[in-house]
């Protein structure tokens, strides 16, 4: 019999965080997350989500042994301003076994019927930078810092339990070879001629940080487009910038500036973290962060996180400018292999700014919904 608890306590929520170590300790694709931040992320006093968030972290037990998990999340902004009844879920890992999902699945429909919801939606974390979906193919290669990764039995319990499919996910790779100049250098010369443009580059991280609002007021206006988007809060600025900034090399952040020196488009490029992330396993002390710092500088894997271009400058060749400036630090940084996070695979003007760098699809992600009452 499989009993469900709300983890409240600090020692809970780090069960809670610590359960996926022992579900995944034999696969060699699951990347941990650093339990300390994973637990700031949850927590109400650290992370600013929930100034307009709130969620329950559930456990399933059977007896005392902790077999699957799930975090349920209220996102007042989704449901007062785009009026959305969802309640998302998130956070979820179990063990094979159908009644383990099924109760899981009941406290997250349980949660969002008392708070007169319609419907769920899920994995997705509190906002649209947290991590999302259900990976349905490419189970064979390792996952990211930033996406959660699962068995292949995740997306059919979701389907057993009458949830169907809302939202696909793609996941691309290509050689950093892939990138010609040919089809980018003169392009990006005419661009910065015709509308006043020039690149932004940096060596160190205090000459970003007085920009980093303008680059989030970009990304709230070219993003909020997409489905189920959430604009990110002030609050929320701060925390992503302590929370991130340190993970990326200044030379892997670009702004685009117009004559008047507003930012138009910005690219952030992340290193691969996960082999570093499965030595530290967990843990920055007292060897963890070395392999993380390792990892920053020394890296032949490249994973471009956003990129933001203002509605008014899509489809204008601007990108030709982002990837002109990559190109010049991936050769100085000898990066063989670029990886993109999840997009949405309807999202058909993404994938056209990188047809000519003929990407491979290697793992497809999806959330999945289902209506509370039915």
């Amino acid at each position: 019999m499989i009993r469900i608890e709300e983890a409240r306590t600090r020692q809970e929520l780090k069960a809670f965080v610590k359960f996926p170590f022992r579900l995944y300790k034999d696969s060699p694709y699951w990347v941990p997350p650093i339990i300390s931040e994973e637990l700031e992320s949850l927590s109400s006093d650290h992370n600013p989500v929930f100034q307009q968030a709130e969620a329950r972290f559930f456990l399933a037990y059977r007896e005392n042994k902790i077999v699957g998990r799930v975090a349920a999340i209220v996102n007042r902004i989704e449901i007062e301003q785009q009026g959305l009844s969802k309640i998302r879920f998130g956070w979820l890992d179990f063990e094979d076994d159908p009644e383990i999902s099924r109760a899981l699945m009941e406290a997250v429909r349980s949660y969002g019927e008392a708070r007169g919801l319609s419907y769920m939606e899920g994995p997705m974390g509190f906002s649209n930078l947290d991590k999302v979906g259900v990976v349905t193919e490419g189970f064979e290669h390792m996952g990211s810092m930033i996406t959660w990764y699962n068995y292949p039995y995740y997306a059919t319990h979701l389907k057993n339990l009458g949830f169907a499919k809302e939202k696909e996910y793609i996941e691309s790779r290509f050689p950093a070879s892939n990138a010609d100049p040919a089809n980018f250098v003169r392009i990006q010369e005419i661009i910065r001629k015709r509308y006043g443009l020039r690149p932004l580059n940096f060596t160190n991280t205090a000459e970003i940080m007085p920009l980093a609002d303008q680059m989030f007021d970009l990304f709230n206006s070219s993003y909020s487009s997409l489905a189920s988007f959430v604009p990110i809060s002030p609050a929320q600025r701060e925390y992503f910038k302590k929370k991130y900034l340190s993970f990326i090399n200044p030379e892997y952040i670009k702004f685009i500036v117009d004559k008047n020196d507003k930012i138009i488009a910005f690219a952030i490029v992340m290193p691969s973290y996960s082999t570093a992330l499965r030595k530290a396993w967990g843990k920055l002390f007292p060897f963890g962060f070395i392999h993380l710092l390792r990892a920053k500088r020394y890296n032949r894997d490249a994973v471009f996180y956003l990129i933001g271009i203002l509605p008014e400058y899509q489809n204008k060749g601007v990108t030709a400018i982002i990837f002109n400036e990559y190109y010049k630090i991936f050769q100085r940084k000898n990066v063989e292999m670029c990886y993109r996070t999840p997009e949405l695979a309807d999202n058909l003007a993404i994938q056209k700014i990188w047809k000519n760098f003929q990407p491979e699809v290697y793992r497809r992600r999806a959330t999945f919904r289902k209506e509370i009452a039915s």
